[in-house]
């Protein structure tokens, strides 16, 4: 049984992460290249580092304490996937709030996790005021896959924050 619940900053720590794997094998990205989206191959495996784990630690200790949402998906008391969206709007009349994490342990990929994850990062943004999700995406074809069947598109207006941050990255919206 998969129980989601908003986490605060307390909880959040290295050993909450102990049961959770990050590992995804890619094959292919789409990037945009020349104004236009195309797929190439480009295999590499994503995985995190200790460091990795202690930067996402941080990064969502201070999501959670400066008022942003971090949800978690726990299977039989365990983590298994994660969402944060920072606080603060931005983009004008977009009014985007910034999805800044959306992860599913490998092992539970494909079983909704992700779905559900994002829906609630939804739905927190609508009741803060936002009008879109902003989605700076992994470049992978199946993480790609995953963001168009929750309806992103394109993002009207670029972060360009995140652009410089992840030139790779697709950068993505969905209206709420």
């Amino acid at each position: 049984m998969t129980q989601y619940r908003t986490l605060n900053e307390q909880e959040i720590c290295r050993e909450l992460f102990c049961g959770f794997t990050r590992r995804q094998v890619v094959t292919k990205c789409r990037r945009r290249e020349n104004g236009s989206w195309v797929v190439r191959d480009d295999p590499f495996i994503d995985d995190w580092s200790e460091a990795d784990y202690q930067t996402l630690v941080s990064c969502l200790r201070n999501t959670a304490a400066t008022g942003g949402m971090v949800c978690a998906a726990f299977v039989d008391g365990v983590l298994k996937g994660f969402a944060s969206v920072e606080p603060g709007l931005f983009g004008g009349e977009n009014r985007y709030l910034d999805l800044t994490s959306i992860h599913v342990s490998e092992d539970l990929r494909g079983r909704g996790i992700g779905s559900a994850l994002f829906r609630l990062a939804g739905e927190w943004a609508r009741g803060q005021g936002a009008k879109k999700l902003y989605i700076s995406a992994h470049s992978a074809v199946e993480s790609q896959a995953f963001y168009r069947a929750m309806g992103c598109v394109e993002a009207e207006q670029y972060c360009r924050a995140h652009v410089d941050a992840e030139p790779f990255d697709c950068q993505l919206e969905c209206a709420l």
